[in-house]
């Protein structure tokens, strides 16, 4: 049997299990909140990998990689724009290993960290430009889907589907935080 796919799991009519908040599994290793915890994937790969490795013994079906802030927006704040394929590409390759073909590996987009336009000064197209160059990592680094989460633009979170269907045809996770109001932080409704 080959490796695991999301298309597969997705496919079979059954729940399945994902992992867990790696943030939180890095701060519990003495990583902090001033730590860059996406280029860990470059400077402690080992460390990412054990992470991974411990939600696959735990029984996660679907490992989502070392990447929620992996953008170029949010990489620049630690001068690491210039990495975000690299970076992005490592983290899904840290998946990959990991689950050792008993869990699907998706590469995992969170917001960008800006307000898109009319709500701020990004355009739709920056937004698209940006993800894409994430998507580009994670492909290379073999995700066999996506999981874009924790957006609360609609606008946004369009864009980095767009970016990922610009490039893949892969499974796509999409999902939106709704506030104890029913809304997004932006007033949309689930529907």
């Amino acid at each position: 049997m080959g490796d695991v796919t999301l298309k597969q799991l997705l496919a079979d009519g059954k729940v399945h299990v994902l992992d867990g908040a790696m943030g939180t599994m890095l701060y519990g290793k003495g990583y902090f909140l001033n730590v860059c915890y996406d280029e860990l994937n470059l400077k402690q790969p080992r460390l990412v990998q054990e992470v991974h490795e411990a939600y696959v013994r735990a029984g996660a079906e679907v490992l989502e990689t070392n990447t929620f802030g992996a953008n170029p927006l949010k990489l620049a704040t630690y001068g690491l724009a210039d990495d975000t394929e690299k970076i992005n590409q490592a983290a899904a390759e840290l998946a990959r290993a990991a689950a050792a073909g008993r869990a699907s590996v998706v590469g995992a987009i969170g917001p960008l960290g800006a307000r898109l336009e009319p709500f701020g000064q990004m355009s739709r197209d920056e937004a698209f430009a940006l993800f894409q160059r994430q998507v580009k990592g994670l492909l290379a680094g073999g995700v066999d889907g996506f999981v874009l989460e924790t957006f609360s633009d609609v606008a946004e979170i369009h864009e980095a589907l767009r970016a990922v269907r610009s490039l893949s045809d892969l499974p796509v996770i999409a999902q939106m935080t709704i506030g104890t109001d029913g809304l997004t932080n932006y007033g949309t409704e689930p529907a």
